[in-house]
């Protein structure tokens, strides 16, 4: 399978008054072309950290990419020239972000803000950005999109300033699109048609999707492949089919344990996993899921990063892979 996304040994940090944090420590994965590949786990885990990174859209000047790699199509963005990779973002890249209504512009018309990204990647004039701009926005599924163009995004319900993130995002037919939450604040049938929406889209220009979510459910629905992570690394890695049939670290276990099952006894309680995250600039140097746990005798060593078995990569920490049972 041709690799389009290749990430190596990531590192993002950022400066405060702690000092130099870490909020990704060493992060390895790829993503195939046409390919949907998910990141999953807690708030604060490193998730949307790790997809600003491939964008060059962390907060300056605290935000940095401290070490490691990442390439598109064989290109390397880490300390790539700031003009070139604004011809990358938007255009061989495109991102929805999580709060569509924080990151439309409130006081420009939706036409303008699909056009922009025609004008500056594609060359159009603004006669044709703005027809195909009416065009995008009939694509993603709203209706009288000639009236919508001119509209503002408080005009606009939830669902549909959705749709134009995703119209702006698919506006240059990108390779990658970076889905950070696409259906945040969306009741349940819109998220469906949400998703729904990127699955057709996705089909149609053959694009790789980046997914990330807090939902398992909509990573064994959308997604080939998951990526755990967990206090800013990757704990496991698999196929999707394998890691809902064969999970291996306790930390994987437990987020598929406290999924709601339609199976399940009636009210009986979900199981949870104990203990917190700690504090970010507490994080331990070796099993930072053992620090939660509380087996101080795995937190001085970093666990090897391991393929288990094909495709199917793990966090080697001897205590995760056994469980903790007592």
């Amino acid at each position: 399978m041709d690799k389009l996304l290749e990430v190596t040994d990531l590192k993002t940090g950022f400066d405060t008054e702690r000092g130099l944090i870490r909020a990704v420590d060493g992060v390895t994965f790829e993503i195939d072309k046409g390919k949907t590949t998910g990141v999953v786990g807690e708030s604060g885990c490193g998730k949307t950290v790790t997809a600003m990174s491939i964008v060059d859209l962390l907060p300056k000047p605290s935000g940095q990419i401290l070490g490691g790699n990442i390439r598109l199509n064989g290109k390397e963005l880490v300390g790539i020239e700031s003009d070139k990779m604004h011809q990358i973002r938007g255009n061989e890249i495109g991102v929805i972000f999580q709060e569509p209504m924080a990151a439309l512009n409130p006081v420009q018309r939706i036409g303008k803000q699909i056009m922009e990204a025609l004008i500056l990647h594609k060359g159009m004039n603004k006669r044709e950005a703005l027809q195909k701009a009416v065009e995008l926005l009939e694509a993603v599924g709203i209706p009288s999109p000639e009236r919508r163009v001119v509209e503002y995004p408080h005009q606009l319900s939830g669902g549909m300033r959705q749709r134009v993130m995703i119209a702006i995002a698919l506006s240059c037919e990108p390779d990658l699109l970076i889905a950070d939450e696409p259906t945040t604040a969306l009741d349940v049938t819109v998220q469906a048609q949400i998703l729904n929406l990127i699955s057709k889209m996705q089909d149609s220009l053959g694009m790789a999707v980046m997914l990330i979510t807090h939902d398992l459910g909509v990573i064994a629905e959308q997604c080939d492949e998951v990526i755990v992570m967990y206090a800013g690394r990757i704990v496991e890695r698999a196929p999707v089919t394998e890691l809902f049939s064969n999970p291996l670290h306790a930390y994987t276990k437990g987020l598929l344990a406290s999924m709601p099952r339609l199976d399940s006894v009636r009210k009986s309680e979900l199981p949870t996993i104990p203990g917190q995250v700690a504090p970010i600039h507490e994080f331990v140097v070796g099993c930072r899921f053992c620090q939660r746990m509380g087996k101080a005798e795995n937190i001085d060593k970093r666990p090897d990063y391991t393929e288990i078995s094909s495709g199917h990569f793990v966090e080697n920490c001897s205590q995760c892979l056994e469980g903790f049972n007592d």
